[in-house]
């Protein structure tokens, strides 16, 4: 059984690297990338939202400022994309650190305010600075590929999602096995315990929010390199970071394929609706239900119930004591 469960993710990464290969069309290829790009991200929030238990609905603005970034950087001063990329997200990350000093001060439902207030305030500033942004017109960033057409560019950013997707997956896996990760499980489980037995956890906080925002980013920067065209409404929709929560919610937080599995689910189910009932806000509101019945009725989404290995306070023969005293100095 170990041999079988090592071997299924592998046999999952060589089906999804063959999968625009294997796709009848290139819609398919396009809907596989979307797919990818939002379990990268939601698996992105998860190293904020599962271990710490904060739920941020900002994260839109920083997959808003890593597309502008990206996008700016080549369009205004012309530097190779790739640089341009990398550039932005770490910009991205510094601005995450410092929003994250102040955001992690609050909590619960404050913290969701806020994190809002952060989107709201990006799309306003964006579409204010006409002069270096374009404004509500958007943004028109130039293909880095190009020599190939829409098709085969669909297929090139499938992977370099499926890329962005496994480095965050390794390194929810590598947090929630360090000492870093105990600690941000222990902020979940009793904040003002674990920061009286010496856990730094105003530190542990601002730096989860930080690693999960430079994943989005990178994301952000993905998207508008594939898709050329950067509307302010859509990339700072909270719509986009209501996803993230609805995939991690629905996959299971406290698993590291849970995010994905939501993405699996969730991203494939809204470009059908979308193509069903066209351009309506009915698919949107069939997502906010959604996202209110996971919460409801499937709190610790579906991976809970087909497993009894749960990461946390589920683990066998460690008490919430232990994992606390683990982390303190």
């Amino acid at each position: 059984m170990r041999t079988v469960s090592r071997g299924l993710p592998l046999l999952f990464a060589a089906l999804a690297i063959a999968y625009p290969w294997l796709a009848p069309n290139y819609y398919l290829v396009y809907a596989g990338a979307l797919t990818v790009m939002y379990a990268a991200m939601s698996t992105s929030w998860n190293l904020l939202g599962g271990f710490t238990g904060y739920v941020s609905l900002g994260h839109s603005a920083f997959f808003g400022l890593g597309a502008y970034g990206t996008g700016l950087l080549v369009v205004r001063l012309d530097v190779p994309w790739a640089v341009a990329l990398l550039a932005s997200a770490l910009l991205v990350t510094a601005f995450a650190v410092g929003v994250g000093i102040a955001a992690v001060r609050v909590r619960g439902a404050s913290f969701v305010i806020v994190s809002l207030a952060l989107v709201s305030m990006m799309n306003l500033i964006v579409q204010g600075w006409r002069s270096l942004t374009g404004g509500s017109t958007g943004l028109q960033v130039p293909s880095p590929f190009p020599s190939l057409h829409r098709g085969q560019t669909h297929i090139v950013f499938f992977h370099l999602f499926l890329a962005l997707l496994a480095l965050a997956l390794l390194s929810w896996w590598y947090v929630s096995r360090s000492r870093f990760g105990a600690g941000l499980r222990a902020i979940r489980e009793d904040e003002d315990k674990a920061e009286s037995l010496g856990v730094p956890t105003g530190a542990y906080k601002v730096a989860a929010f930080a690693l999960s925002a430079l994943f989005v980013a990178l994301a952000g920067g993905l998207y508008a390199l594939w898709f050329g065209s950067l509307d302010p409404i859509f990339v700072f929709s909270i719509l986009i970071a209501s996803s993230m929560v609805l995939m991690s919610l629905l996959g299971g937080v406290r698993h590291l394929y849970g995010p994905l599995l939501g993405a699996l689910i969730v991203a494939p189910a809204g470009e059908y609706f979308l193509i069903a009932l066209g351009e309506t806000q009915i698919h949107l509101t069939a997502t906010g239900l959604v996202l209110v019945l996971v919460v409801l009725f499937m709190p610790d989404g579906i991976l809970a119930r087909f497993t009894r290995r749960r990461a946390g306070p589920s683990i066998p023969g460690e008490s919430a004591d232990q994992r606390l005293q683990g982390v303190a100095p």
